[in-house]
């Protein structure tokens, strides 16, 4: 709904006491302009001197105001030029819907019709897309003058979240209502139209993969009833431009360096409900790596050094992925070595007779910057403390490419935020950077209830309510409890992530737990205590943890028929506990790992106070590597552990237990010692196990979020202390194999995995089968 000025001038000739007119208006969509200003309005306007200025019809607004628009002011000659531009500058304000200037005499009259003022916007016909989100996109607000050229601005962007959802199909219509004292209701009338899917994609000019292959690359899917809870499927022409790139990388990563993508076309089909898409493409050769070179201009930088963290090796497929990796492993590594300003760039020379790529990567020292500020914006609710501590650069701290990296994911990693962005920009003096962090807020305040089966605990429930960022300083404050058929857990903690101000992870836990042991070992364990914790870093990578536990434990509920060894141990002690955790971590994620290491050492002193006293320690580590791409993964880990009483046998609580998700193929506290004449489980005082895993795809769409696993695991775990014939303990090695699936539910994760021993002892017992479901609302 384009505007028009409409300018109209009397004929000339009229007498100094006509009423001689200029006229602008907003017109209606698809009306022909009004004459342009021509001699009529020039002659009808000149001569003479304003002598004065009134204002006619104006409301809210005060004649002071609209007279400040004019460019022309009493005492001023009549100058049509003048008049025009008046004209125009009243029209463009956008406060008024009709404007007319006339002469009679030596006045000039301002006649006036005021926009009016929006008194409610309303929305109807939205069932896909609730009020809240609109009323965010649209510009218009009550209170706000009504322009036909905001509202048909806001139709557009209305129309821009339907077709975002793929509902290209959506219409919009506004309709005003007509109140008192030159006000309206807008009212946006929607019809949203089917959505729009995407029937086909298909793919021109590719020779060495299939369309499936291609398919799998990009992020727009063919419509599918299994997409039911994504929108990948929906036709978005934003995310089509973003798989032009995803097919170049595929095939950059692939070897095909002169690959190119020659259009990317879209279809509506003649019912109007989807798309066709169609890629046409041109592969060209495949390459592989040439000749692989480190050249520096730094001095005291040997590039022998530097060999390791260069991925590309000569004879392998060229691949763009493992250039970019070695660049930023390049400057971590020159980083490292205490080189602040450094340049990686690399040289690339492409020998097309022989199909073969020459790198050679430079590094030189960089211009030289410094940070001048970092400014944080989007935090509504956090506090800017919150995300300037997760920075790893500072004010007045040379700019480091590589640490702006880690900082961004160091704040994603915070949970906060659905959105973080940090971008660079030029500051005042040529040697300075601002750096700008952009964040969007979400949620982090939780209540779950849980529900789910385990092999080991049977059907369970939990409740929580947690929030991870309390106040907007970074908090995390939860209350939970757990209820399976074989345990109960309620547990009250709070963690506060800097502590006085400095990196010092400070916390404190309240808990209470049952377990049933009744058919592992015929007995069950009540324990109520709390828990002190203090973390802090030692390195960017290495981490400690202290704490100091104490705990009340009763063993009951022992069954006359229950081992006398397990009988001896009925009763109850306090735990006074001191420890400490140091971990060692360069994996690439947490929660779901593909690349790197962890090695974490454990140890605790108990016996400070209270009536039991030993030494626990641990040691365990995992090893993660790609093969190929992230959805191969070959994992690797690992842990041992060991316990001694110091002046005292170590109870039954504290020992170790093996088996179950630990080492399957067994049940839990499947190996082991064990009276043989009551089959109960006695735990042990030294344990090792270990496992190697390889995750892989099933070849499936990946929104399917299923997985495959195949696994050996390794165990052993001996010296109960206890010398009687009836208690077995042979100290050996038992060893599973096993296969299993993962699946990434709309319920929550569930994991099934099937194992059998191939080692084990005649008393351990087995556990063919090992099945949990979880799952959150």
């Amino acid at each position: 709904m384009s505007s028009k000025v409409l300018v109209a001038g009397l004929m000339a000739g009229c007498a100094m006491t006509t009423v001689c007119v200029a006229h602008a208006q907003t017109a209606a969509p698809g009306s022909a302009p009004g004459a342009a200003p021509g001699s009529a309005v020039t002659q009808v306007f000149s001569g003479g001197t304003v002598r004065d200025i009134r204002v006619e019809g104006t409301q809210r607004i005060e004649p002071s105001t609209v007279r400040t628009y004019l460019a022309i002011q009493p005492g001023d000659p009549f100058d049509p030029d003048r008049i025009d531009q008046s004209l125009k500058t009243l029209f463009n304000t956008g406060l008024f819907a009709d404007v007319v200037l006339k002469r009679e005499g030596d006045t000039l009259v301002v006649s006036l019709v005021e926009n009016p003022i929006i008194n409610r916007i309303a929305f109807e016909g939205n069932r896909r897309i609730d009020k809240e989100t609109l009323e965010k996109e649209i510009q218009l607000r009550p209170r706000v003058v009504y322009t036909r050229t905001r509202v048909q601005n806001d139709v557009q962007r209305i129309q821009d979240i339907y077709r975002r959802q793929g509902r290209f199909a959506a219409t919009v219509e506004p309709k005003i209502i007509q109140l008192d004292q030159n006000r309206v209701d807008l009212v946006f009338e929607i019809n949203e139209g089917v959505r729009t899917g995407v029937r086909g994609i298909t793919f021109i000019g590719n020779e060495h993969f299939s369309d499936g292959t291609l398919r799998e690359s990009i992020q727009t899917k063919e419509s599918a009833w299994w997409r039911f809870l994504t929108s990948e499927d929906n036709y978005d022409p934003d995310r089509l431009n973003y798989d032009r790139d995803l097919l170049r990388r595929f095939y950059l990563k692939e070897g095909y360096a002169d690959f190119r993508v020659v259009s990317a076309v879209a279809e509506l089909t003649p019912d109007k409900e989807d798309f066709f898409i169609t890629f046409t493409i041109e592969e060209g050769e495949r390459y592989k790596f040439g000749k692989i070179d480190i050249k520096t201009t730094l001095k005291q930088l040997d590039p022998v050094v530097l060999q390791d963290a260069v991925n590309t090796h000569e004879g392998d497929w060229y691949d763009a992925q493992a250039v970019e990796n070695s660049i930023t492993k390049l400057s971590n590594a020159v980083g490292d070595l205490q080189y602040a300003f450094v340049d990686v760039r690399p040289q690339i020379v492409r020998n097309r007779e022989t199909h073969t790529i020459d790198i050679t990567y430079e590094i030189n020292e960089g211009p030289r910057s410094y940070v001048d500020r970092i400014d944080i914006t989007g935090n509504v609710r956090t506090l800017d403390k919150v995300v300037r501590r997760e920075m790893l650069l500072s004010e007045g701290d040379p700019f480091n490419a590589s640490k702006l990296r880690r900082s961004e994911q160091r704040i994603k990693d915070l949970g906060f935020f659905e959105r973080v962005n940090i971008t660079t920009a030029e500051s005042s003096a040529p040697d300075r950077t601002i750096v700008n962090v952009d964040v969007a807020e979400q949620s982090t305040g939780e209540i779950s209830i849980g529900a789910g089966f385990s092999t080991s605990d049977g059907p369970l429930g939990d409740f929580s309510i947690r929030e991870r960022n309390l106040l907007g300083r970074g908090q995390d404050l939860r209350l939970g409890a757990t209820i399976s058929g074989s345990r109960q857990l309620y547990d009250l903690s709070f963690t506060e992530p800097y502590f006085l101000d400095r990196d010092l992870s400070a916390g404190v836990d309240i808990f209470r737990t049952r377990y049933d042991y009744q058919d592992e070992s015929s007995f069950n364990e009540k324990n109520t205590g709390m828990a002190l914790r203090l973390g802090y870093p030692l390195t960017e990578n290495l981490r400690q943890r202290v704490y100091y536990q104490i705990q009340d434990t009763q063993i009951e509920e022992v069954p006359s028929t229950a081992s006398r060894y397990i009988q001896e141990q009925r009763g109850q002690r306090l735990t006074s506990l001191v420890g400490q955790e140091l971990t060692y971590d360069r994996r690439n994620s947490k929660l779901t790992p593909t690349e790197g290491y962890f090695i974490r050492l454990t140890n605790d002193v108990a016996g400070l106070g209270g009536s039991v006293r030993f030494l626990r320690n641990k040691l365990a580590g995992g090893y993660y590597v790609p093969l190929g791409s992230d959805d191969w993964v070959l994992s690797t880990t690992g842990e041992v552990g060991y316990i001694i009483g110091i002046g005292q046998k170590v109870a039954l609580g504290d020992r170790f237990f093996v088996g179950g998700d630990t080492l399957r193929g067994f049940e839990t506290a499947g190996i082991g010692p064990r009276d043989t004449s009551t089959g109960d489980a006695l735990g042990g005082t030294r344990y090792a196990r270990a496992s190697v895993e390889m995750s892989f795809p099933f070849g499936l769409p990946e929104e399917f979020g299923l997985l495959g696993h195949a696994f050996t695991d390794v165990g052993t775990l001996g010296k109960s202390g206890i010398h009687d014939p009836i208690v077995k303990e042979e100290e050996s090695i038992r060893v599973s194999i096993g296969t299993g699936v993962s699946w990434k539910s709309p319920f929550g994760p569930i994991r099934l995995d099937v194992a059998l021993p191939i080692r084990r002892e005649d008393y351990d017992k087995k556990e063919l089968i090992r099945f949990s479901f979880g799952t959150r609302f």
